[in-house]
């Protein structure tokens, strides 16, 4: 087993168990983390033996993250895994009852985490901090609501409700998706209004939230009014404004560097160094093996003990125990109990 601080590299693999190619990428140096799919999902048995084998290869262990928001965002979604509503479903019950829906949010964030740690997950990219403008498609009922306010109120409980079951924040896309009908997947989205709008509302939420949430993904969106780069690729955006004017301390993680949103900066070695010197902590590459090796191979960042340290900082402190244990929470059967009530 190696000894070697995190990388700045978060990727992927392809099926249910690593491959002697898979132990190979992830022992790289460059790598720090790794991102599940659906893909990598038969049952339980098979995903907790999944993370064991990759944290197994290195020391301190890769961390484990996967986009698990809920509603049509969430990966595991059989043998055990509880079906979570979308955020917007808070957000609309947060209209007729706040107090409720925020303890509602508590147990949804609880819950979440609870059972992807149980089988090994350390973290989810979550909460979505977009507003809802009614424009964006691949955004849509991922966020909580149009008022900056409301998202900033239900994503903080979100987040005690993760934190509580030992699982750190993502906050996310920053400093927002939700105007832009384009995605950036499949697109390079562009978001023409002035600074002074953007802060009024998109912003509002992580100014609002502030050292809540643990790590923040800018967005594959350019802000002209601001810079010609996507936001994961500004020094403005991730410098001066994120970390300056928002004091924002935590981990930032670039957005997929094989999504089109990121292809304006050019081919992925361009990509991934373009958002370290951004500022951003950790870089993904997902679904594009090819690139993968091509950037590990290619991109050779010098040691960074202050953003490896920010990485490793997401980590869980402790173990949180197994499906039995899991079973015999009365934290988790009790938060369960809430949010099977609100998606029934």
């Amino acid at each position: 087993m190696r000894h070697t601080p995190p990388g700045p590299v978060m990727l992927d693999v392809a099926g249910f168990e690593l491959d002697a190619e898979d132990r190979e990428l992830l022992a790289h140096p460059s790598v720090g983390g790794l991102i599940l799919f659906a893909r990598n999902f038969a049952d339980a048995r098979q995903l907790a033996a999944l993370t064991e084998a990759i944290h197994a290869v290195r020391t301190p262990p890769l961390l484990i993250a996967v986009d698990h928001e809920g509603g049509r965002v969430q990966r595991f979604r059989s043998d055990g895994f509880t079906h979570l509503p979308a955020m917007r479903t808070l957000g609309t019950r947060y209209e007729v009852d706040a107090t409720a829906a925020l303890g509602e949010a508590r147990a949804a964030g609880f819950v979440l985490a609870a059972e992807l740690r149980a089988l090994g997950v350390d973290l989810s990219f979550t909460p979505v901090l977009d507003l809802d403008f009614g424009a964006s498609a691949v955004i849509g009922d991922r966020a909580f609501h149009g008022d900056p306010a409301i998202v900033a109120a239900l994503a903080g409980a979100l987040a005690e409700g993760l934190r509580a079951a030992g699982m750190k924040s993502v906050g996310k896309h920053f400093p927002g998706h939700g105007f832009v009908a384009a995605d950036s997947h499949v697109a390079i989205p562009v978001d023409e209004r002035e600074f002074d709008t953007i802060w009024r509302t998109d912003i509002q939420p992580y100014l609002q939230l502030g050292r809540q949430i643990d790590a923040v993904m800018p967005a594959h969106v350019i802000y002209p009014a601001v810079d010609a780069l996507p936001a994961g690729f500004s020094r403005k955006w991730v410098q001066d404004i994120l970390r300056g004017r928002l004091e924002f301390d935590g981990v930032v993680f670039s957005d997929d560097l094989s999504m089109e949103g990121a292809s304006v900066v050019g081919d992925v070695v361009a990509r991934a160094e373009a958002a370290w010197d951004a500022g951003c902590d950790m870089v993904l590459v997902c679904n594009a093996r090819d690139q993968a090796i091509r950037l590990i191979d290619g991109w050779h960042p010098a040691p960074d003990a202050e953003r490896s340290a920010r990485v490793a900082s997401l980590l869980p402190k402790q173990p949180f125990g197994d499906r039995t244990q899991l079973a015999q929470d009365t934290r988790y059967r009790d938060a369960l109990d809430q949010v099977q009530r609100l998606t029934a």
